[in-house]
């Protein structure tokens, strides 16, 4: 059986984190099919060729339509590489992004507004799936709402429907409903082609590392003093729950790796991997 090659684009920028740990350890899953590597984008300017099978490309700090004037537009070219090979070649490479990715691509390609938020999104929210959502396999199993982590300071709105439907696009999922604030509802999931999809949230948040995380003394102080101690017992609640972020972390990611495995390595699928 022949391995698939992945590539991690780490967008962090040297800034310790959870996202790189939770997307490392997901991938490690799929280690008897999937050989992978990291590049450090934007502290080393590193990017992959087109000579891997699969992309993931992660959150990260900062304002997603700004970057140093080099990482940006090394990226902006990795992921065009990647659309037009897709569209002159029948063995198509697949891309998940997550947050700080999704809120470039979607910019890049003028899809929609991407505006800062009037405040941090921080802790665990229910995401609502769109009838397009409802049938795509990176949602199946998930119930409507489902229930994920959401950390950004920007947002995806105010969807261009010319643009989307010229790319193809669907939007697979919305932010909670919030009838007493007068805001839109933001775009958190979006599929560009039946290769490449992309969430605003993190489905690549475990509950475990989370709630270890949240649940040091430091972080718990530092959590509360700026967000209130309900926002931090909601989050300890929703983490401790299995049917919330544990189960939302289980599907999304493990289905877009299952599904491009099965197409672009259909023997993998008659050896009983997937």
């Amino acid at each position: 059986m022949s391995r698939l090659r992945l590539a991690i684009l780490d967008l962090y920028n040297g800034i310790p984190n959870q996202g790189m740990r939770c997307i490392l350890e997901l991938v490690e899953q799929f280690a008897d099919v999937l050989d992978y590597e990291v590049f450090d984008v934007r502290a080393k300017h590193e990017v992959p060729d087109l000579s891997f099978d699969i992309y993931i490309s992660s959150g990260g700090p900062g304002d997603p339509r700004e970057g140093d004037g080099v990482w940006e537009p090394l990226w902006g070219q990795w992921f065009d590489a990647v659309r037009e090979h897709n569209a002159s070649s029948a063995s198509r490479k697949f891309i998940f992004f997550i947050c700080h990715s999704f809120q470039m691509a979607v910019h890049h390609l003028g899809m929609a507004e991407v505006t800062q938020r009037r405040s941090l999104s921080f802790g665990t929210f229910p995401m609502h799936i769109t009838q397009s959502g409802a049938d795509d396999p990176i949602f199946a199993g998930l119930p409507d709402p489902f229930t994920a982590a959401d950390f950004r300071r920007y947002q995806v709105v105010q969807p261009r429907a010319e643009r989307m439907q010229e790319l193809g696009a669907t939007i697979l999922a919305i932010e909670k409903d919030r009838p007493h604030v007068d805001l839109e509802r933001a775009t958190m999931a979006i599929r560009w082609t039946p290769e490449i999809v992309g969430t605003q949230f993190h489905p690549e948040a475990d509950a475990e590392g989370m709630l270890q995380h949240f649940s040091r003394p430091d972080i718990k102080a530092e959590v509360i003093a700026e967000h209130g101690r309900d926002k931090w017992i909601n989050l300890i609640t929703d983490l401790s729950d299995v049917s919330k972020i544990a189960r939302t972390h289980d599907t999304v990611i493990p289905s877009f790796l299952r599904r491009a495995i099965a197409v672009l390595s259909p023997e993998a699928e008659v050896a009983g991997r997937l």
